[in-house]
């Protein structure tokens, strides 16, 4: 078995989920875990010297350098913060859906005992920010909670032309009312998330704020404190990915050695864990690592250069066209 954990934690540095250093703790705090009580001062530099062997070994194999811009940062220096899913211990409750719904003023599920619901696969709308889709999979039914994944560059705020969508320097992102309703922002998120409330005269775009409004007041998000099995983990972005680095290693039969959102589309600040494949859990896995707003950078790079010549260009053939018709004499 701890072999197994090693062999793990090795498999999670070739994929650049962690470094050698998180590595030598894991194995330092399992082998006092181990029931022998704590390790001595002279067994402890024994075992860290034999550890050494397996970080050698790990950097002779060329093995990923750790976290090195997994996590990625607001410009002013603050470090994203996020929730993190583990898929494998969401229960179907739903709780996290009422939740929810109580902290954003929406209407509450008429029961949570409804099974019918996971019948067909669910979608976030205007009334639902987060719900809970069941699949079928390999290793049965698996529960999943859908919400706004929260970019760390968000696609949406970078199509917004009035800014209604916007990053926190915190990491949630925010729609605020000064939308104009051009809906550009539900054609450019690659997950498909903001809603637009067409049956209000007053419409919004809806979608997860990660609970903005209690996060100013200290609060964690009503769906994480609402959770009865820690599936959702709350925490920074760096926080997140070392418990999801820590529960891999601990029980790897568990879990495939993958956290969606580390990398996807740039970084997200919901990441998930999962035990089976993510492409049968209704995500996406075709999107890449480049943030999607990095697409659409060299357009905008040359859009000053476009207004600036071709009114120039246009001007100078209209001269000639001009001087043609008149014959050539250079009168204009």
């Amino acid at each position: 078995m701890k072999m197994k954990r090693i062999e793990a934690q090795l498999a999670l540095m070739r994929e650049g989920f962690l470094d050698s250093g998180e590595l030598q703790k894991y194995l330092l705090c399992s082998a006092e875990a181990s029931g022998a009580g704590p390790i001595s001062s002279f067994g402890r530099r024994d075992f860290l010297r034999k550890a050494g062997l397996v970080f050698a070994a790990a950097a002779g194999t060329g093995l990923a350098p750790g976290l090195a811009g997994a996590s990625e940062q607001a410009a002013g220096g603050n470090e994203f913060i996020g929730v993190l899913v583990d898929t494998t211990r969401c229960i179907g409750c739903r709780r996290c859906e009422q939740a929810c719904a109580g902290a954003h003023s929406l209407p509450l599920p008429a029961t949570l005992d409804d099974n019918a619901v996971f019948e067909k696969p669910r979608k976030t709308s205007p009334t639902q920010l987060t719900v809970i889709d069941r699949r079928m999979t390999e290793r049965g039914p698996v529960y999943v909670k859908k919400q706004c994944m929260h970019c760390n560059q968000p696609a949406c705020a970078a199509a917004c032309l009035v800014k209604a969508m916007e990053k926190k320097q915190e990491g949630p992102v925010v729609w605020n009312p000064n939308c104009m309703g051009c809906r550009i922002c539900m054609v450019s998120c690659p997950f498909d998330v903001p809603m637009f409330e067409y049956d209000k005269t007053a419409p919004k775009l809806q979608k997860c704020d990660m609970c903005w409004n209690r996060l100013t007041d200290a609060k964690q998000p009503a769906c994480v404190e609402a959770c009865p099995t820690e599936a959702l983990v709350f925490g920074t972005r760096r926080q997140l990915v070392v418990e999801a680095q820590k529960r891999m290693a601990q029980f790897p039969e568990r879990y495939i050695h993958q956290i969606y959102g580390l990398r996807d589309v740039g970084g997200t600040s919901f990441m998930y864990l999962s035990s089976v494949p993510f492409e049968q859990l209704g995500f996406r896995t075709d999107l890449g690592n480049t943030p999607y707003p990095e697409y659409s950078k060299g357009f905008l790079f040359s859009v000053p250069v476009i207004l600036i010549l071709w009114p120039a260009i246009l001007m100078g053939l209209f001269r000639l066209t001009r001087r043609r018709n008149n014959g050539g004499n250079g009168k204009d």
